[in-house]
């Protein structure tokens, strides 16, 4: 139902026409929102200090894989944040996270709080990707 809500919302008007200024700027907010958290998780990973170490080894990663991981997000953040790669990198960043989210399972973290953020996070850079790239409304059926 909110979806039929947010389909026909005259403010967005996100069919043929160009997307509305309250669309573009919502997108562009939930893209720096995503950028900004996916830069310091893929920053952090490369520096590697102390606190992301402990954490990631008791995840199960060793100080190569977590190097790598860091490479790997960089790449995809890249990837995300060029408009014309932009639907690559957030699919990339949906394989990735849906990695986290096994690994935090297999780990018996809390749901709502450590669990499901990779799925809020990548709900978000999808929904930034939505109110601003005309392709991928189109592959998601919104524009006619």
């Amino acid at each position: 139902m909110s979806a039929a809500i947010l389909r026909n919302h005259s403010a967005l008007k996100l069919g043929n026409a160009a997307t509305s200024t309250l669309a573009r700027w919502t997108g562009r907010v939930l893209f720096a929102f995503a950028v900004l958290y996916l830069a310091f998780d893929a920053g952090v990973k490369v520096i590697q200090p102390d606190f992301v170490m402990k954490g990631m080894t008791q995840l199960g990663f060793g100080a190569g894989q977590i190097f790598a991981l860091g490479v790997i997000c960089i790449a995809a953040l890249v990837l995300y944040m060029i408009p014309r790669t932009a639907p690559l990198g957030a699919l990339i960043w949906t394989g990735y996270l849906g990695g986290a989210v096994e690994t935090n399972l297999r780990m018996h973290q809390p749901m709502f709080s450590a669990t499901l953020t990779p799925v809020y996070l990548a709900i978000i850079m999808w929904a930034a990707l939505y109110l601003r790239d005309a392709r991928v409304r189109t592959v998601l059926g919104a524009n006619h």
